[in-house]
């Protein structure tokens, strides 16, 4: 699963308005979790998934909804279980993107701080995401370079070696 970062990140303090607090996203938010999406698909930063995966995934993803009711912003977290005779639970984020219009404003700064409180409150031990961008956004947050081969194995496989993107972990 790839990440895109926003075209130009805000410093790490920088803050989402309440107006747009991160929620979980809703099965009735496919189309609109696919249409946010779709740029970052075009541009190759994300891989292409059906309406009917982003409606039966739904509950991974965390929102950001605009003023308007559109949503601004989002980002998947699936939890994998432990590898036999390994710590606790690890999960994977995914499929983050940031709505053009709101590239810039911390927006994407928030949501990743949303994904991080959840991990945490879900006690996973470690975060893996891949990125066919810097990560500056990750990195600033305490991610780090990692293998592939350290991340849960059905994600892991699921990478498409020709997009050669970056593995990147935290861990707490």
């Amino acid at each position: 699963m790839i990440t895109a970062t926003p075209r130009s990140a805000a410093p790490p303090h920088a803050l989402v308005t309440p107006a747009s607090r991160a929620r979980t996203a809703r099965r009735d938010e496919a189309a609109a979790l696919a249409a946010l999406s779709c740029p970052f698909v075009r541009s190759g930063a994300l891989r292409e998934r059906p309406v009917s995966l982003y409606a039966a995934q739904a509950a991974d993803f965390l929102v950001l909804e605009g003023p308007d009711g559109t949503l601004d912003g989002c980002v998947g977290l699936r939890a994998y279980p432990a590898a036999p005779g390994e710590g606790g639970s690890v999960g994977v984020v995914y499929n983050f993107c940031v709505a053009e219009h709101r590239q810039g404003s911390g927006a994407g700064a928030g949501l990743l701080r949303a994904v991080l409180a959840t991990a945490r409150a879900r006690s996973l031990s470690a975060l893996f995401t891949a990125t066919t961008g810097g990560g500056g956004l990750f990195l600033r947050y305490g991610f780090t370079p990692t293998s592939a081969r350290l991340a849960p194995r059905p994600w892991a496989e699921s990478l498409d070696p020709r997009r050669n993107a970056r593995v990147l972990v935290r861990s707490w």
